[in-house]
């Protein structure tokens, strides 16, 4: 089914986030930042269900109260990227591709599923990884933002991929995927990391899980794997040097950090919201503003 985009041009407009652990997120202030570059407002909620207001109410109760609020609509990050599918009345080619779901757009009594994941990471992965080795790639992570990665990837051209997750069946649904989707791309899961370092060693890595966020800190890699001819990508970005990629740095490892995908998610998800077409300098200068202002 093919999703439609809000038509609000330059009408004030009010957007918001629903996920958890997301109160240190950077997309409210790109969103309202590029806005009021463009000469309206935009308001954006950080809708976490871990707070107490929220932590008794489901994902479909949530949807219908910022529906019913006037919401033009919202983003949808960990853990609901796919739950949400089912909310849901019609999807874009992309999110029907990947399976999972990040922004929603309310619209004549409908709600509209995109996946803006899938080209974030693309645009990301290749301005920051230029000529990168892509014969072998371990992915780590097969839920929404792991499938998203993952079609990216296969987009890029990667000849091989190993996919991990703790939930075997899980990798053993997205390696099913790819072969429907990707069939010249050769896929695997795999029960353990040690499984893709064995008989050789990957080109290169990407988490997408969310292990690293400040909630969860630690990384998906273990250390013992990293070298300096592993290149690693991450797609945390709160904290913008998560442990896997200081972890990388040290050992050599070209990285890719979270913010790049950020920035354009965010990108592609304000046109959806606003049916403006958002400036990536301009949302990026916003997001690295962050990382200039002090702490406190």
């Amino acid at each position: 089914m093919q999703a439609e985009r809000a038509a609000v041009a330059t009408a004030d407009v009010r957007v918001g986030l629903i996920g958890c652990g997301i109160l240190r997120s950077r997309t409210p202030a790109m969103h309202m930042a590029e806005a009021k570059a463009q000469g309206f407002v935009c308001t954006y909620d950080l809708l976490d269900m871990e707070d107490d207001e929220r932590r008794d109410m489901s994902l479909a109760e949530m949807l219908d109260r910022v529906e019913a609020d006037g919401y033009a609509g919202v983003n949808v990050t960990y853990p609901y990227k796919m739950e949400v599918i089912s909310l849901l009345d019609e999807l874009s080619v992309n999110a029907a591709a990947v399976g999972a779901v990040n922004t929603v757009v309310f619209k004549d009594g409908k709600r509209f599923g995109h996946n803006t994941d899938l080209w974030g990471f693309a645009e990301s992965f290749h301005r920051g990884l230029k000529g990168a080795v892509k014969d072998d790639v371990l992915l780590i992570g097969a839920g929404g933002a792991g499938v998203a990665v993952a079609n990216a990837l296969a987009n890029a051209g990667i000849k091989r991929l190993s996919i991990h997750d703790v939930d075997y069946n899980r990798a053993l649904d997205l390696v099913e995927h790819i072969a429907e989707r990707h069939p010249e791309l050769p896929a695997r899961a795999i029960a353990e990391i040690s499984d893709a370092f064995s008989g050789g060693r990957p080109n290169g890595v990407v988490n997408a899980t969310p292990m690293g966020m400040a909630k969860l800190p630690g990384s998906a890699l273990p250390i013992e794997y990293l070298s300096d001819n592993l290149w690693v990508a991450d797609i945390v970005y709160f904290p913008l040097e998560t442990q896997l990629l200081k972890d990388a740095r040290d050992h050599g490892c070209k990285t890719l950090p979270g913010s790049g995908m950020a920035v354009f998610q965010a990108v592609r998800a304000f046109e959806l919201f606003t049916g403006q077409p958002a400036d990536p300098e301009r949302m990026k200068a916003t997001f690295d503003a962050f990382d200039s202002k002090p702490s406190g």
